[in-house]
């Protein structure tokens, strides 16, 4: 299977048209239309259904968009690795970061790089533990900043100078924002928000038995689209602080859990991984620095 042909399938998938994707492209239309039904003979499945003026992926075809994407995402940082193995001045790294205030302190450590490299290039994606070590797993990614103790027997690992503090984000209006710390028994019977990650594990550490008695309304990867949620009185949303803006400006408080729960964040990259130059040099940056 070749990355030219997964190229060529993921720009028809995006434009639904192939006269867009071949412009896109910088092919003949019949040049395209051979690399797609390359890849449907290799596959034996139908990977398009063709309309008057577009065509549309076959549930085969939603399939090998998935994979092609990781396919070549890989390649691609596979062929910047290469052109960066001499390169001592710049080159990529590609992180991907879970939701905490302390990523201020990562991108310190990238700006310094970038003062003394300006030729590094950084690569961002943003998700939850699962995603983030899924596209660690698969290579696409250099580095990964998670908010759980990270696998020992995977991943090597080095945890940030500080904790995250956990909070209830909820409209000043809301009886229990003249609270100066929110308990487990304030919570019983209220509609709340958070993450699927942290209800699994960092909220059941701190409501101990009565988790059961707890309500999840609805599960976000992303706070800030749960603060919205909040925001419309529709319940409470249990995340870190500083993730929301509760400032006097807002509707919004924060108000801190009682008793105390806090999480640590932990940057992680795969062992025995072979880094590029300018990988090896941010690594040794925050080991220093953290």
């Amino acid at each position: 299977m070749e990355i030219k042909n997964l190229r060529y399938f993921l720009a028809v998938a995006r434009e639904e048209n192939m006269s867009h994707a071949a412009e896109l492209m910088h092919v003949t239309q019949p040049t395209l239309s051979k690399a797609l039904k390359a890849l449907e003979d290799e596959l034996g499945k139908k990977l398009f259904t063709r309309h008057s003026f577009s065509i549309k992926l076959t549930d085969e075809g939603m399939l090998l968009r998935d994979r092609a994407e990781d396919l070549v995402a890989m390649a691609d940082k596979i062929e910047q690795e290469f052109i960066s193995l001499d390169d001592i001045t710049g080159g990529d790294i590609y992180f991907g970061l879970g939701e905490s205030y302390q990523i201020a302190l990562l991108a310190r450590e990238i700006k310094k790089l970038k003062d003394r490299y300006p030729s590094f290039t950084y690569h961002i994606t943003s998700g939850d533990t699962e995603q983030v070590t899924e596209k660690l797993d698969k290579g696409i990614l250099d580095f990964g900043v998670i908010c759980e103790l990270p696998n020992k027997e995977k991943y090597e690992y080095l945890p940030f100078p500080a904790s995250d503090r956990w909070g209830a984000v909820m409209l000043k209006s809301h009886p229990l924002a003249n609270k100066k710390n929110i308990k487990v028994s304030d919570l019983i019977g209220q509609p709340l928000f958070c993450s699927e990650q942290s209800w699994n594990i960092e909220i059941p550490e701190w409501a101990g038995e009565r988790f059961s008695e707890l309500h999840l309304e609805g599960s976000f990867r992303l706070s800030y689209n749960a603060s919205m949620f909040a925001k419309e009185g529709l319940g409470i949303l249990l995340t870190f602080e500083h993730l929301i803006n509760c400032s006097e400006e807002s509707d919004l408080v924060f108000r801190p859990l009682s008793p105390k729960q806090e999480t640590k964040l932990y940057l992680i990259w795969n062992k025995y991984q072979t880094f590029t130059p300018i990988a090896e040099k941010f690594l040794a940056q925050v080991k220093a620095s953290f």
